[in-house]
């Protein structure tokens, strides 16, 4: 069972690699565990362990997201387990801390970033994403798994690990950086939303009922999607990869400012992720830390809880 404390957990690893990176990893003598990361939102048709079970990466177990999760006083979903909690889960995966996590998700990029921000968070840093995801794996024409998912391997014994503590930002954080004005102050933290525009400046409904849309006080819009690009899957599908980093810092600049965005690569502000739940929130988490942005953290609540509680400051337009 757990014990102890560590920091990190291994050899940092990639944040993200590619198919065939991931595949000459399994045929390698280094432990390597694949975990499907697909949550959809909750008024999808698809259900992501049923579609676990019709189709995988060979080898690959299922993590739940959602079940994988600290309780909330607002009955929020996927919130950042404790490290109690994630130990135990890598445990029953058979994970070590010296194992080297691959994420993957049937989108392409979409949970899965939320997933290496937890990994990273808890001190896993021997962690990564399939940038594309189970379409890209296919589009490589490399094995899919269509049997009955095997047993998982044995448990094994993971250290309990000591969370990052900026990793993730309060609400009552969140408020009292509202207050602030980025441009003017240098203390103020930089607010990036990852919904959609329209849900953003409230001209669109938030996909949750009743919850109102628009955007905490003095915060940017910055769709996940723009971080992304599209490509062309099998039989006319197509998923979603991560830009290149040139193209990642294109897009930053166009939603903070050139000077805002310099003064996040170099760590003179930090970069606070949000978006609807907490789940595209990793996305552009990601994207930052692919342009090496020392100072990144994650609004765990993200809008719905923001939104839910009749005190906050909501803005529209």
């Amino acid at each position: 069972m757990v014990a102890g404390y560590s920091s990190s957990a291994g050899a940092e690893a990639p944040l993200i690699i590619s198919p065939s990176q991931l595949r000459q990893s399994l045929k390698g003598e280094q432990q390597v565990t694949v975990l499907d990361t697909t949550w959809f939102m909750p008024n999808s048709p698809h259900k992501a362990y049923e579609e676990f079970q019709k189709r995988r990466i060979p080898g690959a177990q299922f993590l739940d997201l959602d079940e994988l999760a600290s309780s909330h006083e607002l009955g929020l979903k996927h919130m950042m387990p404790s490290g109690a909690q994630f130990a135990e889960a890598c445990e029953k995966f058979g994970i070590q801390p010296s194992t080297h996590v691959v994420l993957y998700d049937t989108h392409g990029v979409f949970s899965s970033p939320r997933a290496l921000f937890m990994f990273r968070s808890l001190g896993h840093i021997n962690s990564s994403i399939l940038n594309g995801g189970l379409p890209s794996w296919n589009a490589k024409s490399f094995v899919i798994d269509t049997n009955p998912p095997s047993q998982p391997p044995h448990k094994s014994k993971y250290t309990l690990p000591k969370p990052d503590q900026n990793a993730v930002r309060s609400y009552e954080q969140m408020v009292a950086n509202s207050a602030s004005n980025p441009s003017t102050s240098v203390e103020a933290e930089l607010v990036l939303d990852a919904r959609s525009s329209g849900r953003f400046t409230g001209q669109d409904p938030e996909p949750r009922p009743g919850l109102s849309s628009g955007h905490i006080p003095n915060s940017f819009s910055l769709p996940f999607t723009s971080f992304l690009k599209t490509e062309e899957g099998v039989q006319g599908s197509t998923y979603t990869v991560f830009r290149e980093p040139y193209e990642i810092r294109k897009e930053l600049d166009n939603a903070v400012g050139a000077a805002q965005a310099e003064r996040i690569i170099q760590g003179e502000a930090t970069a606070v992720t949000t978006c609807g739940s907490g789940m595209t929130a990793g996305v552009v988490w990601l994207g930052l830390k692919l342009l090496n942005v020392p100072k990144v953290s994650l609004y765990d609540e993200s809008w719905t809880g923001y939104a839910m509680r009749s005190t906050s400051k909501i803005e529209k337009a």
